[in-house]
């Protein structure tokens, strides 16, 4: 009985800090843009989606880690999280192309309009407000804009992903 409960909480190490990171990192970009001010492009906004698709998944591989549900279900799901950061790691890789100017962004990326509304035309401002253009980076920490730090972190969490699936 305790061998088999020492198998559950080795099998939910990885889940838990692929799910944690997933978290960490999706929450920096929401500090970024309600704390920090910094207003996300369509493409900042499209590279959220593989965390926020992969923190369910991979709160599912902590369930059935914790659970002790057969372990080809955990690695199953850690091999989607892989995948889906991967995704996400494309992403950043091609955000970053528009940055740097090495290939064209989507025309829904062209920026323009100011980021003010009020109340009274909510609506009007619905249609006419856009965010900021994608070809140029809001930011530069050691060189590396948001879209390169997305890389990074999806890198990361594709590896830990698939080295937890192996172990599981």
């Amino acid at each position: 009985m305790a061998l088999a409960a020492t198998a559950r909480q080795s099998r939910i190490g990885f889940p838990l800090i692929v799910t944690l990171g997933m978290a960490a990192t999706v929450g920096g970009a929401l500090a970024f843009e309600h704390i920090g001010g910094y207003i996300p492009c369509a493409l900042c906004l499209l590279q959220r989606d593989p965390y926020y698709y992969g923190i369910p998944v991979g709160i599912a591989a902590i369930a059935t880690s914790a659970l002790g549900l057969p372990a080809w279900i955990t690695r199953a799901l850690l091999v989607v999280i892989g995948v889906m950061m991967l995704v996400g790691a494309g992403m950043g890789v091609f955000h970053a192309g528009v940055e740097w100017g090495f290939w064209e962004g989507p025309a829904s990326c062209g920026g323009g309009g100011a980021m003010t509304t009020n109340a009274g035309s909510l609506l009007d401002d619905l249609n006419a407000v856009h965010g900021p253009s994608c070809t140029q980076a809001a930011l530069r920490v050691l060189g590396l804009s948001f879209a390169g730090w997305n890389v990074i972190a999806s890198l990361v969490l594709a590896g830990l992903a698939f080295i937890g699936a192996k172990k599981a």
